[in-house]
Order: C-alpha cells, then structure tokens, then sequence
C-alpha cells in the first residue's frame, strides 16, 4: 500500500476520527496543569472498537494549526519556537524522543556557526540561539548534553502555542494545485496516527522528507563548475556529499582501564592518522567520518556500523598501540549510536545559495533574513577512507554573509518552506550553511516569516516578493535580537527614537545615544552602538526623556553578553577553555526599571536580579512618562554597566 493510496484512506476511518484545532491554548505561559491537560488534544480517550481502516490498531486524530514543524533539531526548534512567540498555533513533530538533532546527547556535536570557535569575535548569532546558549552556560556549567536536551524540551512546551510529537515520524503529504493540503504523522509507540492540515509547512528534516512526501524540486550530491561557475565546485557533477560521524566521551578513571576491540574493529595503523591529530581523547572526533560516497539516507544502517567499527579501531589504536601511554587510565563512557549526519539532500528555493553570495561578490539581498559565515568547510566522501587526504578543505570568507528568505521556501511547493541543511544551496554554499548555529537562525528566520504568512494570509513567494511586508519581517526579526548584516532597527513605533538619553557616565566612545541608534552589535575594541558606563558606589543609570509624554507599556533592553567569546555546549576541554560556563561578566544582573510621570514624579516599573540575558522585555500596564530610566545596581562581573539597545512601545 504506497503513502498516497494510505493517505486517501484516511478518510475512511471505521467511526472514529478527533478534530481537534490546536489554537485553543492560553495566550500566557501555561501552568504545569495547563500542560498537562494539552495533552488531550494528542491522546484523547478512544474504545477499543474505534480504529482506524489498514491500521486496525492505530487511532486517528485530526490537527489543525497555522504552521506545521518537522523535524526538531536546533534549526525545527527555533522554527518552532520564533513561529509560536510570534503568535502563530505551532504543530512541532520529531522522529525522535529528543530534541535537538546533533547537538543532543544521542550525538553530541557542539554548536558552531558565524563567530568560527570565537575566531571571528563579535559574530556570534544573536536570536533563540543566543538565549538557548546563555540559558545553558548558566544553568549546566558541568556540561550535560542530556540537560541541553531538557533546555530544548523545556523552551518548546514552554509555549502555550506548541503541539509537540515526539517519537512521530511524518511518512506521507497530499499536495493538490502546488499546495501541500494535509500530512500524515504516526507514533508506534502510543498508537496514534494524526492527520495535521496547516497554513505553512516547514520541512526542518535535514533530509527533506516533508519535501520528498510532497513533492517539492530537490538536489543531491555536488554540482559542477560550469553550472554556477564556482571555483571551488566539481570539474563533473557527481551525487556524493559529506559523510557522517560518530563521536565518543572517554574520562580518566585514576586506574588502568584495559581495551578489548570487537572483532568487527578495523585495524588502524599511524599512517592512516597522519592527517588527523590524536592529541586528546576526552572527545573525539569529527574526522571519524564516513558515508558521503553513498546514499547516506538508504546505506544509514552500513554507515552506522562502519563508523562505529573506525571508533573502535580508534580507540584500539589509543589504548592497545603503545603510541599514546597517557591513554592507560581513561576509559570510554560513552559511544554515540546515531550518525551525525552532515549532508543528503536539498530544496530547491526561487534563489539558490552559491559560493559567490558568501564571498559578497553579488549585491545584497533586499530579502535578507538571516546570517552565515562557518567557512566553506568542505571534506572528502569517503571521509576516513580517505587518510592520505586532508579530512576537511576550509576556505574563510572575508566576512559573514546574509542568507534571503527566497532560498528557504520551495520554488514549486507554495506553502511549503525549509530551515537547515536542507536550504536551497549548491554544495559549496551548503558546506557553510550546514552548520547548527546558522541551522538556528535560519529555523528562527523562516518560523518568523511562517507566522507572518499565516497572519497575512499569504504564502512565502508573496512575503519575499513584497517589500513593504519584507520590511516588516525584518522588523519582527531585528525585534527578536536576529541579526541580519547591515540592517539596523527602524521600527517607526518605538517611541525611545525620539527620546534624548544622557547617563550616569560615558566611557571613552560609548555615547549613551548609542542605545537609539539601531545596531546591536560591535566588534572587538569598538564602542561604536554601546553604552558603557562606570559602575559607581551606587551603580550606574541610563535615562530616555521626550518633551511630550509618552504612552509606554512595554519596554525592550539589549544587554552585552560578550559576542567576542565563542559560547556553545561541547565535550572538548580545549573547546571549552574559550568559554565562560556561567553569566557572562559584561551582562548587566541586577536593574530597576523606573518612570517620570507629567507632574515630575517618578514610580517603579520593574524589579530585576540575578539576570543573565541579553534580551529582555518588560510589560505593565500602560502608562505616560515624561522618561523612562534605567538603574543597574549590579553586573556579572564587569566594572562597567554595558547596553546595546533600549525600545519602549505603546
């Protein structure tokens, strides 16, 4: 029986069949209550007799949303998450019990993306990643990956407009006039089969499944040169790609910790480790890869057990060779089982990524939404097969890069649109773009303008097309702390433009007007968008005064969180050695927000301790101030109070 013949019958359940529209839940924060009684809406009570036509013991249940999210690795978590605070009724499905794709504790990748492990400094993505990243330092300094997949969990259920299936493959779509009308998802293991129309429809699989399922124009492996005339491009097209990885953790257990391989272990010999450094072993190692010669989809199960047969020829090699006697007392703790997957196939957009757009060698896109800048890291297929190669070729852009809106929806599937490796990009561009942190960006990127399309009651074409609305995403996403490269924040409702702002105190070049100008970032030994001010005896203050009072009830404050430090979750101790596990000393901890009312009287607004974020936002009820200040009372470290960005908003 084919996914389509299946899909048909969907509509000949045998009585039993729940419709439930999932934009029923608060508007607030839920409760844990209000959480546990959403979950009615994926599990609703159902007699034995009521099932469901060729699957007679799954249930059918009906969704109903404005956008559909599959996959729930970082770039399907912040599609969701950016979709769900923008107001749209979110359905968020993974295939997997955790969230988090390979950055979770089943793979264990660490999150790189523009800043380059902080060789780049002050490009580190702002946005859902920044905040996951903060959230996390401060909350697990001792590095659990499995408490990074608790963080995702909660952030997710967290939203009162997300529905999450979690162990719920989508395994078929029906598409009529170039629309994705319904898909189909099914959980084995509570027996459910849910039938889900949407508004929008974000394929977040890495492997374009959603895309596969409906239809949607796609590409696979590496393109030749003559047909974008990249140089860094194939003489002859061929379908290889990247391959995938296995990573382990191993600890030092202050005893020797004998080795015994399996006997499906290769051998390895030092000669096959000449490019590829074993000089720690805590964490290793990215260039135990393989696969990319084959289909890394079909041929997963041989990638699985080639990669973990290298692991064990590894560490054989490590422990067993008398190459590395400081290897006697560590022992492995943990092998990953999932390949982390790099590369398979791609959607194809109405713009396709190329290796000429990351290096700037084209006019800026008026429809950017998001940024890049990993370099061009492109590695051999065969990966470790390959030993007398180099196991990557990394070639740096001068500088980050944007990424357009038109290169995350499908160019002949209208409602259908594509966050993470999956982007609509040649190989060459796709060896940047690949990587989580610019997953996550453009997962927030296209949630974002998902949930715009909704409202609108548009489709991404449309958005893309339309400059006045482009504006207006740029706008919600500059809101949201995205960075987008050269754009700066215009909102023409936010009232804090037209204030005069004068401060405590001005260190050399960080004017405290800085906080209006629209940017929100510098790079190393600039000042040229930051207040900084001494912190004194009694702190530090930042005031906003208009000459007419104004109607504020909401008031929006960007803190430095030091984008010159790199900043990710990672297994590596050299890694982490760059890092500061804990709040970042430039974030401003404690502060009262307070107005000035017409009759000159000023009144508390809000009390804040303990913070370690760089985006905050504060509402009450609405009131008019003649000035709006800023008292920082504490920093996290640092002797001076730092901010980026102040907004007020009636």
């Amino acid at each position: 029986m084919n996914r389509r013949h299946f899909l048909s019958l969907a509509g000949a359940a045998t009585g039993y069949s729940v419709m439930v529209r999932v934009d029923s839940l608060a508007a607030t924060p839920p409760h844990r209550e209000e959480i546990s009684n959403a979950f009615a809406a994926v599990a609703p009570p159902v007699s034995g007799a009521e099932r469901f036509v060729g699957e007679p013991h799954m249930a059918l249940v009906d969704l109903s949303c404005d956008v559909f999210v599959a996959g729930g690795g970082m770039a399907g978590v912040c599609a969701a998450v950016a979709a769900a605070r923008n107001g749209a009724k979110v359905v968020l499905v993974q295939d997997r019990s955790r969230l988090g794709g390979n950055a979770s504790s089943e793979v264990k990748m660490h999150i790189v993306g523009a800043n380059i492990h902080g060789g780049r400094p002050g490009w580190r993505e702002g946005g859902l990643i920044e905040e996951f990243r903060l959230d996390d330092a401060v909350n697990n300094p001792h590095r659990s990956f499995e408490l990074w997949d608790l963080l995702l969990y909660d952030k997710v259920k967290s939203e009162p407009n997300i529905t999450l299936l979690l162990d719920s493959p989508l395994f078929a779509a029906e598409t009529k006039d170039g629309l994705i009308r319904q898909v189909m998802v099914r959980c084995d293991k509570t027996e459910h089969l849910y039938r889900i129309k949407s508004k929008l429809y974000l394929d977040c699989t890495g492997d374009c499944r959603l895309g596969l399922e409906a239809g949607a124009e796609m590409r696979r492996g590496r393109e030749a040169k003559s047909e974008f005339n990249e140089s860094l491009a194939l003489d002859q097209a061929d379908e290889q790609t990247l391959g995938s990885s296995i990573l382990f953790t191993s600890r030092n257990y202050g005893r020797p910790v004998p080795f015994t391989p399996p006997k499906w272990a290769r051998k390895v010999h030092k000669a096959q480790l000449q490019f590829r450094p074993v000089n720690s072993w805590e964490y290793g190692y990215w260039w135990i890869e393989w696969g990319g010669q084959i289909d890394p989809i079909r041929d997963n199960e041989r990638i699985r057990f080639e990669l973990l047969a290298i692991v064990m020829g590894v560490w054989d090699y490590i422990k067993n060779s008398g190459d590395k006697p400081d290897s006697t007392n560590w022992g492995l703790d943990w092998v990953g089982m999932i390949p982390g997957k790099r590369g398979s196939r791609r959607i194809v957009g109405d713009h396709i990524l190329t290796q000429h757009d990351l290096e700037g060698k084209h006019p800026d896109f008026p429809d950017a939404v998001a940024i890049g800048g990993w370099s061009m890291d492109d590695h051999p297929p065969s990966g470790f097969d390959q030993w007398q190669e180099r196991p990557a070729r990394q070639i740096r852009m001068a500088e980050p890069y944007n990424i357009p809106l038109r290169s995350m929806y499908s160019r002949n599937i209208g409602n259908l649109m594509m966050a993470g490796r999956n982007l609509s990009a040649t190989h060459v561009a796709f060896t940047s773009t690949r990587v989580m942190a610019t997953c996550s960006v453009i997962g927030q990127a296209a949630g974002t303008a998902a949930a715009l399309c909704a409202r609108r009651g548009i489709l991404p074409r449309e958005l893309a097309n339309d400059e006045t609305r482009m504006q207006e995403l740029q706008r919600m996403l500059l809101r949201d702390d995205q960075t987008i490269k050269g754009r700066r924040h215009t909102d023409p409702v936010d009232v804090a433009r037209a204030a005069e702002v004068s401060a405590s105190d001005e260190q050399s070049g960080a004017d405290a007007d800085h906080v209006i100008n629209g940017y929100v970032r510098d790079l190393p030994k600039q000042t040229d968008h930051l207040w900084a001010g001494k912190m004194q005896a009694d702190g530090a203050w930042l005031e906003l005064n208009w000459t007419q009072p104004q109607r504020i009830r909401h008031v929006q404050i960007t803190f430095d969180t030091g984008f010159q430090r790199e900043l990710t979750l990672s297994a590596s101790d050299s890694t982490t050695s760059r890092m500061i596990r804990g709040p970042q000393p430039e974030t401003v901890r404690d502060y009262e927000l307070s107005y000035t009312d017409a009759t000159g009287r000023r009144h508390s607004l809000v009390k804040v301790t303990g913070n370690h974020q760089r985006l905050n936002r504060h509402n009450f009820e609405p009131v008019e101030a003649t000035s709006i200040r800023l008292e920082i009372s504490a920093t996290n470290g640092a002797d001076t109070a730092r901010v980026y960005e102040v907004r007020c908003y009636a």
